[in-house]
């Protein structure tokens, strides 16, 4: 018995999040469906991290065991022939048994792409958060500043969250603009539900003057959901990857906030 290692891409729009559903349709029931085909058995994954419905991946990682012998080639290219062009394997490669996709990850880290403009562009529409708004970047850089460590962040955590604990590392929070887009990145060891999304929300909420960059400080320390801003739109939410211990030899993510974006 072999463990595999992949990582994926796809686009989150088409599923009903990433976790198997009863009716087959989400992006996890069509990954394990197409790679049944190639292994000649039905298999299960395991991801790094699940993503809702509209959320996308740039980088999902996840692992599997297969009796069957096949080149990491088949794993590739095999599996991708069996599945939507909204969902691709990037690479596969042979890990020890000792790996595990959710439970080894150190750290995941996400991207948020905004893009500002008057109207909304109908190519962007499920791939971009939109604001008509033009946000002040550097009063959000100035805000997300204070977000950044280890923290209580029940203020940015949805109700039907189901982690035992609300409090987690952020290790970096970052803007970077580029034209009328800006990518936010987030990465940390964990994540709640809703939270990327919800801290976008907030950081709008300063970043077009709606609210104080202190504001942030009070809602953070208040853990209060109630006192932030609305859950913000799912559409330029990506999953970009996690980081294990560099034995297995798992692609991680690049340094360049505008991959695959513009």
């Amino acid at each position: 018995m072999s463990r595999i290692a992949l990582t994926l891409a796809y686009d989150g729009g088409g599923f009903r999040g990433w976790q198997t559903q009863p009716a087959g349709d989400a992006a996890q029931d069509v990954l394990e469906r197409a790679l049944a085909t190639i292994a000649g058995h039905p298999v299960n994954t395991i991801c790094a991290g699940r993503t809702d419905a509209g959320v996308h991946a740039l980088r999902q990682v996840v692992h599997f065991d297969s009796a069957a012998e096949r080149a990491p080639s088949a794993w590739v290219r095999g599996t991708n022939a069996h599945l939507p062009a909204t969902l691709a394997v990037r690479s596969a490669t042979l890990v020890a048994d000792a790996f595990h996709a959710r439970y080894g990850a150190s750290r995941r880290r996400y991207r948020y792409l905004l893009h500002r403009a008057p109207v909304r562009h109908p190519l962007l529409a499920g791939r971009a958060g939109w604001t008509f708004r033009y946000p002040d970047v550097q009063r959000m850089r100035e805000a997300a500043a204070l977000l950044v460590g280890e923290h209580d962040f029940s203020a940015f955590r949805s109700a039907e969250c189901q982690a035992a604990s609300p409090v987690r590392r952020l290790e970096e929070l970052s803007l970077h603009e580029r034209g009328p887009f800006v990518v936010f990145t987030f990465t940390g060891n964990a994540f709640l539900h809703h939270m990327v999304r919800n801290l976008v929300g907030a950081l709008l909420a300063v970043g077009e003057r709606r609210q104080p960059a202190g504001w942030i400080a009070e809602v953070l320390a208040g853990r209060d959901r109630r006192r932030s801003a609305p859950t913000f739109a799912p559409d330029g939410l990506y999953l970009d990857g996690a980081q294990y211990d560099a034995r297995f030899g798992v692609p991680s993510w690049g340094d360049d906030p505008f991959e695959c974006f513009v």
